[in-house]
C-alpha cells in the first residue's frame, strides 16, 4: 500500500476522504465506534504516521499541519477526527523511547495506538520492567488500536515513587493491544463513533524500555516536548464548526431567506467568531513552533507558554457556542435527525468535557502567570 507519506498528501488524502467519511457518519454512530473498513480508509490517508519524526522515515507534520488534517476529518464526521487525533501518537512517544524498542513496538509508520495519560494504574518495579494493573477509562479508538498506552504510579517495593517535591511519579506504560481487557461502557451522547470504553490490565508485564518518561526525551524539537501529543486537539472543533457553518449558509440559500436581517446578523456574527478563533489557534502554533525548534520550553516566556492552552479551551467552547446559536437560529428543524445540527452539537458537548475545556486550563494559566501552582501542570508541559 502506497500511503501518502508528506503533509500536503496526507491533507489532500484527507479531503479527498470526506464525502464518503460524512457519508458512513450514521453508521459510525450506529456502531458506537469506527468500523474496521473505515479505519482501513483513514489508514490510507497516511493520517496514522503523520507525527514520525523525519528520522524514522515519517512525514514529520508540524502541530499546524496535523490541525489541518484533523480539521479536515472532522468537517466529514468528529468521531473520525477524534479517533485519528489519538491513534497518530506513536510517532510522538517514538521521541521517548529508546531507538532499539521501535521496531517491536511500532512495526510500521501507520501502527496505531490509544489508551490514557491520566495514572489510573499502578506500574511495579521489578527485574527488567514492571508489573502493570490497573483499570482506565475514555479511552477513544481503543477498539481498534494495535497498541495501548495507560498511565501509571510507579511503585517499588510497595512504596510509591515521588519526585523531589513529594509528587507521586509516573509513567506512560505501552503494551500490545492482546493484553487488555476492553469493558463496553461507552454509550455517550457525543462522539458516540469513538468507542471511548474502558479497558483493564490485570498483572502485565511491560520491559523497560516501552516505558515512555515525558521528562526525558530522546529526540528534540517541537514534538519532543511532554504536552506535543495534545497541542492538535483544536483541529476537530474547527472542523465541525466549519461544517456547521458550511450547512447553515447553504441551507439558509436553498430557502430564499437571504435576506431575513436576524438570520444574516446571525451568520455574520459566528463567521467572525470562527474566522477570529480559527486565525489565534493557527499563529499560536507556528509561533510557538519557532520558537521551540531545540525541543526547550523554557526559552518561551510565561506569557508565550500560556498561549497555546488557552486557544485551545477557547476554540473548544467557541466552537460549541457557533453550533449552539445556529441550532437556535434554525429553530424546531434543529430537533429532527435529518439536521447535522443535533449531532454536531452533541459532539462538542462531548468536545467540552475534556480536561482542556475546562476551568482548570485557566487556572493553571493564571497560577503560572502569577508564580502559582498549576492544577493541571502537564497543559503548560511541566511533569515530575
Amino acid at each position: 500500500m502506497n500511503v501518502p507519506n508528506t503533509a500536503d498528501e496526507i491533507l489532500a488524502a484527507a479531503c479527498n476522504l470526506a464525502p464518503t467519511l460524512a457519508k458512513r457518519s450514521d453508521d459510525i454512530e450506529r456502531a458506537r465506534r469506527l468500523p474496521a473498513d473505515v479505519v482501513e480508509m483513514l489508514r490510507r490517508t497516511g493520517v496514522f504516521r503523520m507525527c514520525w519524526p523525519a528520522e524514522h522515515g515519517g512525514p514529520d507534520l508540524t502541530i499546524a499541519q496535523q490541525v489541518e488534517v484533523l480539521e479536515a476529518l472532522a468537517y466529514a464526521d468528529a468521531s473520525a477526527a477524534w479517533c485519528s487525533m489519538i491513534n497518530s501518537d506513536c510517532g510522538v512517544f517514538a521521541r521517548f523511547l529508546p531507538e532499539s524498542a521501535l521496531k517491536s513496538l511500532f512495526p510500521t509508520l501507520d501502527t496505531t495506538i490509544a489508551g490514557m495519560v491520566s495514572p489510573m494504574g499502578r506500574a511495579k518495579r521489578v527485574s527488567g520492567g514492571y508489573r502493570l494493573s490497573g483499570r482506565w477509562s475514555l479511552a477513544s479508538g481503543i477498539t481498534h488500536a494495535d497498541r495501548v498506552f495507560a498511565g501509571a504510579h510507579i511503585v517499588t517495593d510497595g512504596e510509591a515513587d515521588t519526585d523531589a517535591a513529594g509528587n507521586p511519579s509516573y509513567r506512560l506504560l505501552i503494551l500490545d493491544s492482546a493484553d487488555v481487557t476492553l469493558h463496553d461502557t461507552w454509550h455517550s451522547t457525543g462522539l458516540v463513533g469513538t468507542g471511548s470504553i474502558d479497558f483493564e490490565v490485570v498483572d502485565v508485564f511491560v520491559q523497560d524500555d516501552h516505558v515512555v518518561n515525558l521528562s526525558t526525551p530522546r529526540l528534540s524539537g517541537p514534538l519532543a516536548t511532554p504536552e506535543a501529543f495534545i497541542r492538535n486537539m483544536p483541529g476537530v472543533p474547527l472542523g465541525v464548526a466549519r461544517a456547521a457553518l458550511n450547512y447553515a449558509r447553504d441551507t439558509v440559500r436553498s430557502k430564499n431567506k437571504a435576506n431575513d436581517y436576524r438570520i444574516q446578523k446571525t451568520i455574520g456574527e459566528c463567521e467572525r467568531d470562527c474566522i477570529a478563533m480559527r486565525h489565534a489557534v493557527y499563529s499560536s502554533l507556528e509561533h510557538h513552533w519557532r520558537r521551540v525548534q531545540g525541543g526547550n520550553l523554557n526559552v518561551l516566556s510565561p506569557d508565550e507558554r500560556i498561549e497555546i492552552m488557552l486557544v485551545c479551551q477557547h476554540t473548544m467552547r467557541a466552537s460549541r457556542r457557533i453550533v449552539r446559536r445556529l441550532y437556535d437560529l434554525f429553530g424546531s428543524t434543529s430537533v429532527y435527525t435529518a439536521s447535522p445540527l443535533g449531532r454536531w452539537s452533541r459532539d462538542l458537548d462531548t468536545i467540552c468535557q475534556h480536561v482542556l475545556s475546562q476551568d482548570v486550563i485557566t487556572q493553571s494559566a493564571g497560577a503560572y502567570l502569577l508564580g502559582g501552582t498549576p492544577s493541571f501542570p502537564l497543559a503548560l508541559g511541566i511533569v515530575s
